[in-house]
């Protein structure tokens, strides 16, 4: 298959999940990033613990991993995966009024994961806001990219090496 060619289009440009039964079964991880800017305020709420709906870290935490679990339920074309390993950190940035969110995902399969730990960011992020917003509609959501990949015919990927 051509490098030029999107995988997930068919020979007539319709869209078609990708056939992975022949790829080898091996280890599959990655490590997704993003960011949520806010008030110096409603940082200060969250680490203190202190938000009228409850934990907001704890929170965002389980929704990033049920999202990663449900990655092929919100993405059309994603595979269902077997996921062996799901995790969600928190940076809190104070300098810059801002917490980073890594997720890393792992399996042992036929297809990667970078579309489920994007998806474990993302909605992190978003259960980061909605628990939020009602002090702080401003709220940003931002550099959602995948910092690492690794596993399979395509090999290692880290952000910033290919730029």
């Amino acid at each position: 298959m051509s490098q030029n060619r999107l995988t997930h289009l068919d020979e007539t440009g319709a869209a078609a999940m990708v056939d992975v039964s022949e790829k080898d079964i091996t280890t599959r991880v990655a490590r997704a990033g993003g960011s949520i800017f806010m008030k110096p305020e409603t940082l200060a709420m969250i680490l203190e613990g202190t938000a009228k709906k409850g934990d907001v870290i704890a929170t965002a935490r389980i929704a990033g991993i049920m999202a990663a679990k449900k990655c092929h339920e919100l993405i059309p074309l994603c595979h269902p995966l077997l996921v062996s390993k799901v995790s969600v950190d928190f940076m809190p940035d104070r300098a810059n009024n801002k917490i980073e969110v890594v997720s890393f995902v792992k399996i042992t399969g036929q297809t990667g994961v970078e579309m489920e730990a994007l998806t474990a960011v993302s909605v992190a992020c978003l259960t980061l806001y909605d628990m939020c917003k009602a002090v702080d509609r401003g709220m940003e959501i931002s550099d959602i990219k995948v910092l690492e990949k690794d596993g399979g015919k395509s090999g290692r990927y880290v952000y910033g090496d290919n730029k």
